[in-house]
């Protein structure tokens, strides 16, 4: 898997109307392109894009202070315990992903996030900020805090991991916060329903402290590369386009279509070494959705059954947790990644979509998430290039763009279908899917079942 630990960054992009999918669940994706590369003297520039702010917001307290601040935080303030999403957002500002945010937003920041999708900085430019980044407090714990405007943050076993300072508590509208992010405040949103419904109705934000690197110890450490560590990798690499692709769910052959098309693409426009960041998503995710350790042991398939090419892909894991909120969440995808130096980004149908939680129908338009990304305040300097829809042609047995001269040549795969495949040990149509990571997909909708003593087997080792 060593090819799998190699360092990269995402690419956000704005996306453009593209073809419109003639089934409902299709990968198809749409990538942001300049029209023309930067030149100088008749070659192609290289150069990272600027993090929001122009600065990387780096929010982990330096080797020498740390003991300091851990017995403050031990021993002299009043505590707040994190649940497991709070620590996945604790990480994501930690390393600077929502650069420049500082913290967990005070009041004025989650208003301009909810009404606005971005934030204004005090030299006026706009940054784009979609999803509220807040930390959830019930009455008991405000009272403990009382007139202290710094708190220790610690996890599930008490442990100090992070000091706030210069609180401010506020009151969490929970009913507004849903309806503006997700549209609905329909019963049955995962992420309002993990995370929000039984959440204090008090919001406290400030300035963070991070008391050392966030770890899982899962075996997975290795691919949580922190947006200063994609840069600095992107300038080794000496990589002039980096197009990244974010994903919760395994990699198909369309997929890799739609990739290595884009980098076939950036070479024909003058660019050198454009590289490709496969981001899989590594926060929270619905209970439905394939675990992260199941999906990195299926990219590594990918990439050692030749799908993608090791030498010019990166796999790294993005931490954050998934909303499911549609064209409201992709612009936290696309703006994160800027962060991290990638200046492309594939988009694809139903970006962040999710079934409507009652009725039977999607609950965003498909086409909605790249439209919003073309308009999306503080995300201007994306750029978009159409992309056709993927699907399986028959003819040629392997997955190839969408001919609508013969549409009967096509077989369009569904994401359900896959995984009714999968749970019976059925085999897809050959070319659909690298054989090892199919059987990958396959072990694990085995595992599910449960062993002879009834219980459930182990998780897979990462």
């Amino acid at each position: 898997m060593a090819s799998m630990a190699a360092v990269l960054n995402k690419t956000p992009f704005l996306s453009q109307p593209l073809t419109k999918s003639p089934a409902s669940d299709l990968p198809i994706a749409a990538v942001s392109f300049p029209s023309k590369p930067r030149r100088r003297n008749g070659a192609v520039r290289a150069g990272l894009i600027a993090p929001d702010g122009g600065k990387l917001v780096e929010l982990i307290v330096e080797e020498p202070r740390r003991r300091e601040k851990k017995h403050e935080a031990a021993t002299e303030l009043p505590r707040v315990e994190l649940t497991a999403i709070d620590m996945q957002w604790m990480h994501v500002l930690s390393e600077g992903w929502a650069s420049p945010l500082g913290g967990f937003m005070r009041e004025s920041e989650f208003l301009q996030t909810l009404h606005f999708n971005s934030l204004r900085l005090d030299d006026g430019s706009v940054v784009n900020m979609s999803v509220p980044i807040v930390l959830a407090i019930d009455d008991e714990q405000k009272a403990s805090i009382g007139e202290s405007k710094r708190v220790a943050l610690v996890d599930s076993d008490g442990n100090p991991v992070a000091i706030l300072t210069d609180i401010e508590i506020y009151k969490h509208p929970k009913e507004e916060r849903i309806a503006r992010t997700w549209g609905t405040t329909s019963p049955g949103l995962p992420y309002v329903e993990e995370a929000i419904t039984n959440a204090g109705n008090w919001l406290i934000g400030g300035d963070l402290e991070v008391l050392e690197p966030v770890k899982y110890n899962d075996g997975l450490d290795r691919f949580r590369l922190s947006p200063a560590e994609l840069r600095k990798e992107l300038e080794k690499r000496g990589a002039d386009a980096v197009f990244a692709f974010q994903l919760r769910n395994p990699v198909h052959n369309g997929h890799a279509l739609l990739m290595t098309d884009t980098r076939r693409r950036l070479l024909e426009m003058g660019y050198k070494n454009p590289i490709l960041l496969l981001h899989p998503l590594g926060g929270y995710t619905k209970a439905d959705d394939v675990p992260l350790s199941w999906r990195m042991k299926q990219h590594e398939k990918v990439l050692e059954d030749g799908v993608l090419d090791p030498e010019t892909t990166v796999v790294s894991i993005f931490p954050s947790p998934m909303h499911y909120a549609g064209p409201t969440e992709v612009q936290w995808h696309a703006k994160a990644r800027i962060n991290a130096g990638a200046n492309f980004y594939i988009v694809g149908r139903d970006p962040a979509g999710m079934g409507h939680p009652v009725e039977k129908r999607d609950l965003y338009d498909a086409d909605h998430g790249k439209k919003v990304l073309s308009m999306a305040p503080g995300l201007e300097r994306l750029n978009i290039l159409p992309f056709k829809v993927a699907a399986y042609d028959k003819t040629q047995g392997k997955m190839a763009f969408f001919d609508p001269s013969r549409p009967q040549d096509f077989l369009f795969i569904s994401g359900t279908k896959m995984r009714t495949l999968a749970k019976n040990k059925e085999n897809p149509p050959d070319g659909f899917m690298c054989p090892g990571g199919w059987q990958v997909l396959v072990d694990y909708y085995d595992s599910l079942t449960p062993a002879g003593n009834g219980r459930l087997p182990e998780v897979v080792s990462a």
